[in-house]
């Protein structure tokens, strides 16, 4: 069972799976799916994609040079059935699966190397450029922590981090309407409890109290 490459991504395309396409000149193109074909018609250039191997491999970010990707490359040789041979063949591909799934991890884990060190010299200078946004204390709250910090023997900055986030936690954003409980006396005399939507700072209660009034305003009109 031969299993081809995508035309234009670069997946395997699996047999009676995906789409072929005939060229008039006799040339097969396999995709895998119709996002891949229809690219294809749309004559899109597939390394400019970021989700090709095209792109990934153009990028650097797949193995390029690799003893064991010459193994994948096709050979129209035709070669008499042997046992024995169709047997060895099936290991090697086992054992040579597990060497380049080796040294994909291996190459991508030097690719890797220094990616955290490099986000955390992008985020100092981030809040060095915008120091000025950040939340400050007070001058009498710095002293007042730093002659805590001498008594206890704790570090300052831990005590002003603390600090901060109490006051980031205390907080507290309101937001445009919201929901409010009222107690509700019932006819037999029990009490229960509701809760009514407000929009834009106006009770529904409002709402209705001016509706009861039009209608005690068109009573009266009928009675005259």
């Amino acid at each position: 069972m031969r299993v081809d490459p995508c035309f234009f991504c670069g997946r395997p395309a699996w047999p009676s799976k995906g789409i072929t396409f005939m060229r008039n000149d006799g040339k097969s193109f396999r995709f895998c799916r119709s996002k891949c074909h229809k690219n294809f018609k749309m004559k899109r250039n597939p390394r400019k994609l970021k989700w090709t191997k095209a792109y990934r491999k153009n990028a650097g970010k797949e193995m390029v040079v690799d003893s064991t990707l010459q193994f994948a490359a096709r050979r129209n040789v035709p070669v008499r059935y042997d046992r024995e041979l169709f047997a060895k063949t099936v290991k090697a591909m086992e054992r040579i699966s597990e060497i380049r799934q080796r040294r994909e991890r291996i190459f991508y884990k030097r690719r890797m190397a220094g990616k955290r060190a490099r986000e955390v010299a992008a985020a100092r200078k981030l809040v060095a450029e915008n120091e000025h946004l950040l939340p400050r204390l007070r001058g009498s709250e710095k002293r007042r922590l730093a002659e805590l910090a001498q008594e206890t023997g704790q570090d300052v900055e831990e005590l002003e981090r603390d600090e901060l986030a109490k006051k980031a936690a205390s907080k507290k954003t309101k937001a445009f309407g919201g929901e409010v409980k009222r107690l509700r006396v019932r006819t037999d005399g029990g009490v229960e409890e509701i809760s009514e939507r407000v929009f834009g700072g106006v009770d529904e209660d409002d709402d209705d109290e001016n509706d009861f009034e039009d209608v005690d305003d068109d009573d009266e009109m009928d009675t005259d």
